[in-house]
């Protein structure tokens, strides 16, 4: 029978190595690529969809909802989303997601899907609903082959865009209500960006509505940053809330396909002021500019030293359809360390699939392209691949520390003992 203390140092031991492991594992993640660019699969999207699909049929939605107005639609709109890049990327793949993105955009329309949204605000359930199940529509017909697009999915399509376009025609404000009373330009900015996917799908209609809004929206900016604000006055769409980061890695990912040449001031501008290195391990997003501070939300979530995790997660996307490459690939990488994944041959999920909204923000984020625009020259780099090297070092040591009584033992002169203390 061992004794006790072979015992304690076999439990030293295989902790050692387990720590070791642990270690080695960040470092890879740190430096394999995490995405793919405009044309490849990203890493691990497939079997993150693989997670999503039973967990959105085992309730996922429903439970998302509790946490947040939005909780069901997002996890739905975005699984969809997410489907329709990787059929754009794999025409093989098509059938495939031409077939998931529909099976989550009858969710949407379904009541499930639109209870959260008032049936009196024009459009009928708010421009938040209307302007992401636009989008998504437009991206299932988008996957059909011209000439053989489905005939009610495209008078769909023309209904609920010119339900949009004539709501922005006949409001004095940029920015049409989500909720009675309550406006985001980010929502309208999801709007008009399916218009103009609807004007590449169908006879161009609405070149006038969008010159008409970006003239507006110009007009509206934030004084702090010179950005879109988060919220804005119902009926004027004067600034009411400073740009926030969460609705600006939104803004961002879609302002691209409204008009790429306000897109690159605003993406210049918001990378400026909310994209910091805390502590100097690796890139984040603020949720307010810096040097502001604000309270979290549901929408940010907690803010340690002001970084919003979800802001971080979708400015990935918007990193990708600018053409930042190097920042969309720091974002992904230092996302594979966090984010604590967990990998199997068929599925992968985050945060130990503890919130599947989060998996389904990452999904669409990582498969991000411009759906409308030409790819445009992409910005400056301001991420070089040595952010890496404080977070590699801090892994080594980590992976090196176990063992060092050990290695002093030896340095010493005396017995090692069969393992690290």
């Amino acid at each position: 029978m061992p004794h006790a203390p072979s015992i304690a140092r076999r439990i030293r031991r295989a902790a050692a190595v387990a720590i070791s492991l642990c270690a080695l594992i960040g470092a890879v993640r740190l430096i394999v690529p995490a995405t793919a660019g405009p044309d490849g699969e990203p890493p691990g999207v497939r079997r993150q969809l693989a997670f999503l699909r039973p967990a959105l049929e085992a309730g996922a939605g429903e439970q998302a909802q509790t946490l947040f107005p939005e909780g069901y639609f997002f996890l739905h709109v975005l699984y969809g989303l997410s489907w329709v890049e990787l059929g754009q990327r794999d025409p093989a793949s098509r059938p495939e997601a031409l077939r998931e993105s529909r099976w989550a955009l009858g969710r949407l329309d379904a009541p499930a899907g639109r209870e959260p949204f008032s049936p009196d605000l024009d459009p009928p359930h708010g421009v938040f609903y209307r302007g992401w199940t636009n989008w998504l529509r437009g991206g299932v017909l988008a996957l059909q082959p011209e000439g053989r697009r489905d005939p009610a999915e495209l008078r769909r399509l023309a209904a609920d865009s010119a339900a949009l376009a004539s709501a922005f025609d006949e409001s004095g404000s940029p920015f049409l209500e989500a909720y009675p009373g309550q406006a985001w330009p980010v929502d309208s900015t999801v709007a008009m960006a399916s218009l103009r996917l609807h004007d590449t799908l169908r006879p161009p209609l609405y070149a006038g509505t969008v010159a008409r809004w970006l003239r507006q929206a110009r007009e509206r900016l934030d004084p702090r940053t010179g950005l879109l604000p988060h919220r804005s006055e119902p009926g004027t769409g004067e600034p009411a809330e400073v740009a926030r980061g969460s609705s600006q890695s939104i803004i961002q990912r879609f302002l691209v396909d409204v008009d790429p040449a306000f897109a690159a001031e605003q993406y210049a501008r918001f990378r400026d002021r909310y994209v910091v290195t805390p502590l100097g391990l690796g890139p984040a997003v603020l949720e307010y500019p810096s040097g502001m501070e604000g309270p979290g939300d549901v929408d940010s979530g907690p803010l340690p030293l002001g970084v919003s995790l979800s802001a971080t997660a979708v400015t990935l996307g918007a990193a990708q359809v600018r053409g930042d490459a190097a920042l969309a690939a720091a974002l992904a990488n230092y996302g594979e360390l966090a984010g604590l994944p967990v990998g199997t041959p068929w599925t992968k999920r985050y945060a130990f699939g503890l919130m599947p909204v989060g998996d389904a923000f990452l999904a669409w984020s990582k498969t991000a392209r411009p759906w409308v625009s030409e790819r445009a020259a992409p910005p400056p780099a301001t991420v070089s691949w040595w952010w890496r090297a404080p977070l590699l070092v801090l892994l080594a040591l980590i992976g090196i520390a176990p063992w060092a009584p050990a290695l002093r033992r030896r340095r010493g002169g005396s017995p090692a003992g069969p393992a690290p203390c």
